[in-house]
């Protein structure tokens, strides 16, 4: 009744780069954090990946809530991502994938989650996505990716996450979206070839990039924004936030990273473009600071600086991306 796909153990866990202490953002959305450490914790690189952080837009009420594209993962990994059909129970279903060496990527309540305490866990029940490495249905363990690292959570907490036990024999509940993982479906690229096909990827995102300045539109949404969010709590703020400062803010910086992958690579001519996206990642880091400021003391401030600064590094940024990919 058990399995595990690796032998990791959280106490010797190193996480990845992108999740240190040095970092301007150490953590971006939960499914990008979940498949940057599932793709570490299985030996592969996730920068290498990274294209797609060029592609991300004004969506209106938000900023594009940026994941790693699964038909990239196919092209530089051979990873197959497959919707798992849920016809009996959750846990035989990730026991018999794991035991396949396919970790399940699965929605699950952030109640039970022990390393969401100080946040989520025994607070709220909040939906956010694991993906399961280890599982012992007799022992009630788990071994799991979340956010920036690898956790473990055991007896009670397994219970609430599979929902065992008379406490959960109320009515049925909808069962959760689960995806597997198939490391092995088609050959994983390496050396060259994976750089030259992370290339194509780029050219590829850069393609879909918005047609006009994201920073030019988000200005104005922005000031309105502003306006009512001073009459509200900071809770609410903090969503907002999460929603567009972070969001940006976070994937310019993976998309700095990314472009100086490239440039290690050999892929020169992007080191430029690499501090615009770092610019717009500091940048916003200070909006935000400032914007929870204004919000708390309900004061007038001037934010077009900053927001000028935005636009012009995206512009130059792209401005540079094509002149070295697409000129």
């Amino acid at each position: 009744m058990r399995a595990a796909i690796r032998p990791l153990d959280p106490a010797s866990y190193v996480n990845h780069a992108v999740h240190r202490d040095d970092r301007a953002w150490t953590e971006t959305n939960c499914y990008v954090d979940l498949w940057v450490e599932l793709l570490h914790g299985f030996g592969y690189d996730p920068v290498a990946s990274m294209a797609f952080t060029l592609g991300v837009d004004f969506e209106g009420d938000q900023w594009t809530f940026f994941k790693f594209p699964l038909a990239d993962l196919q092209t530089l990994y051979g990873i197959e991502v497959m919707e798992l059909n849920i016809w009996r129970s959750l846990m035989h279903h990730i026991r018999e994938q794991v035991a396949l060496g396919r970790p399940v990527v699965v929605e699950m309540d952030a109640w039970f989650l022990p390393d969401t305490a100080g946040t989520s866990y025994q607070r709220e029940h909040v939906k956010t996505s694991i993906a399961v490495n280890e599982i012992d249905i007799e022992g009630k363990r788990l071994g799991y990716f979340h956010g920036p690292s690898y956790y473990t959570l055991e007896r009670d907490d397994f219970d609430g996450v599979f929902r065992l036990g008379t406490e959960f024999s109320g009515p049925a509940y909808l069962p959760p979206y689960v995806e597997v993982a198939k490391l092995d479906a088609s050959p994983r690229l390496s050396g060259r070839d994976l750089v030259s096909a992370a290339v194509g990827l780029t050219r590829q995102h850069l393609g879909r990039r918005p047609r006009v300045n994201p920073f030019t539109r988000y200005r104005e949404r922005f000031a309105r924004d502003l306006e009512w969010l001073k009459a509200e709590d900071l809770a609410l703020f903090h969503a907002y936030a999460f929603a567009t400062i972070r969001q940006f803010g976070a994937c310019f910086e993976l998309a700095a990273t990314y472009l100086r992958w490239l440039e290690a690579q050999g892929e020169g001519g992007v080191a430029e473009a690499a501090a615009d996206f770092d610019a717009i990642s500091s940048t916003a880091k200070t909006l935000q600071f400032k914007t929870a400021r204004a919000v708390n003391l309900k004061k007038p401030v001037d934010f077009a600086p900053l927001i000028d600064a935005l636009e012009q590094r995206w512009e130059s940024g792209m401005r540079r991306l094509d002149d070295r990919f697409r000129g």
